[in-house]
């Protein structure tokens, strides 16, 4: 079991204690059955960067004090280095880098995403989630099906679209993938 994933899942079960609310009360309000909600909290499934934003909004929280147990604390600018922003690597497929993870009361999740290669015709993983998203391809070449259609995007290339519709992603070409993600809701 991965320990980034193990400790997401004990800040899910911290949260629900600290709000004293049962596992049914939380499932109920995050559409999710009460045996989803329990794999969650017991590290037994992957939860997606978009269930972990629809919890911390449902609650009131950030979505770095769930992925990274950190506060976002700068209200005014937040400078990210290359390669310094709080990563987690949640599987071996892909890793998300956030960007802005110390500005407070954010309007969007921006990310750098490494997206490893998979056997040809594997989808990374297929996603939903409220608003909207932007994807930038920096490196490698990457096809995205939203909801069935097939878009191939090169360095460069750029993609704006609904997130609500299924999504997932594929590194082509034996080679791994970078790309700005923007996640707004």
């Amino acid at each position: 079991m991965d320990e980034q994933i193990k400790q997401i899942a004990e800040r899910l079960k911290g949260l629900r204690d600290a709000l004293d609310l049962s596992i049914e009360e939380v499932a109920a309000d995050c559409s999710l059955s009460v045996e989803e909600y329990q794999a969650l909290e017991s590290a037994e499934i992957d939860p997606s960067v978009s269930l972990l934003q629809r919890i911390a909004r449902k609650y009131g929280i950030t979505l770095d004090e769930l992925m990274f147990g950190e506060e976002p604390k700068m209200e005014a600018y937040f400078l990210t280095r290359k390669g310094t922003g709080v990563s987690v690597e949640r599987t071996k497929a892909y890793k998300y880098e956030s960007l802005a993870s110390g500005f407070k009361g954010r309007k969007a999740e921006p990310f750098i995403v490494t997206v490893e290669p998979k056997p040809e015709g594997t989808m990374v993983y297929f996603n939903t989630h409220e608003g909207q998203e932007f994807n930038l391809v920096i490196e490698g070449r990457l096809l995205l099906n939203i909801n069935g259609k097939e878009l191939i995007l090169n360095p460069g290339d750029s993609l704006y679209f609904d997130s609500s519709k299924p999504h997932g992603m594929l590194a082509l070409d034996g080679k791994t993938v970078k790309f700005l993600a923007v996640v707004m809701a």
